[in-house]
């Protein structure tokens, strides 16, 4: 299962070619991808029109879509917060503990072009793709 963050989705809607997007117009054709709610929001947030948006949030739904945080995932975020802030490592947004922290509860590997990641990656057990 992979998780394509909202950074990889941005980057693609604006058309940046990065390593990340290459990636994600390989494994589109390729695997299931998952899309979480608190994904979808970030990247409809950043969405200009509400015309662009709904065309956006179609596409969206194409893909598996997840709930990423109940109780007991907020549960989990908070504590992978702490086990990191216990290494030194401050994680600068609370969407992104959510996402790391739901990928590695569900064995998902998660696409991504965010530096906070990539400190989960290296403490905390995320896979990155």
């Amino acid at each position: 299962m992979i998780v394509v963050d909202s950074s990889v989705w941005i980057d693609h809607l604006r058309g940046t070619n990065t390593p990340q997007v290459e990636k994600l117009h390989e494994l589109i054709s390729q695997q299931p991808l998952v899309v979480g709610d608190v994904i979808m929001c970030e990247v409809l947030q950043g969405v200009p029109t509400e015309r662009e948006a709904r065309l956006v949030e179609r596409a969206l739904r194409n893909f598996d879509l997840v709930s990423m945080l109940g109780v007991e995932q907020a549960v989990r975020s908070a504590a992978l917060y702490r086990a990191l802030r216990g290494k030194g490592i401050t994680i600068r947004k609370t969407i992104g503990l959510i996402i790391a922290a739901w990928c590695i509860a569900n064995n998902a590997k998660l696409l991504h072009s965010d530096s906070d990641f990539t400190q989960i990656e290296r403490y905390a057990g995320l896979t990155a793709v």
